[in-house]
């Protein structure tokens, strides 16, 4: 059963745009809620870069349960961070940052060929 199918408190009758705002909020809710903890933790870069990338990827896992289109955006973003995260922990020295970039123009290039076609 989807999760738009199941009775949630203050989900349940809100219409689409409804429930993808209260996502939206919750999940930056979380963020910064994850990033304080993290500095007043002081959990490490690693950590605190694999939490932001799993919560990122976790939310748009709640839109699609929630039967609202993954933002595809958002899902590179989670997976570039969750990699961050991972390549620090394992204390793995690569340049990332050009090579997000350059995913980042691939996906922008992407989307923008993909819209003139339909």
């Amino acid at each position: 059963m989807r999760m738009c199918e199941m009775r949630c408190p203050g989900f349940g009758t809100e219409p689409r745009h409804g429930i993808a705002e209260r996502l939206d909020k919750t999940g930056w809710g979380l963020f910064f809620l994850w990033v304080g903890a993290s500095f007043l933790f002081d959990v490490g870069w690693g950590i605190g870069l694999l939490g932001v990338g799993v919560l990122t990827l976790a939310m748009q896992g709640l839109r699609r349960g929630f039967g609202l289109e993954l933002e595809g955006f958002w899902v590179l973003v989670g997976s570039g961070f969750t990699l961050a995260g991972v390549l620090e922990l394992g204390a793995i020295n690569v340049a990332l940052l050009p090579i997000l970039l350059m995913a980042f123009g691939v996906y922008v290039l992407a989307s923008a060929i993909r819209r003139t076609r339909t």
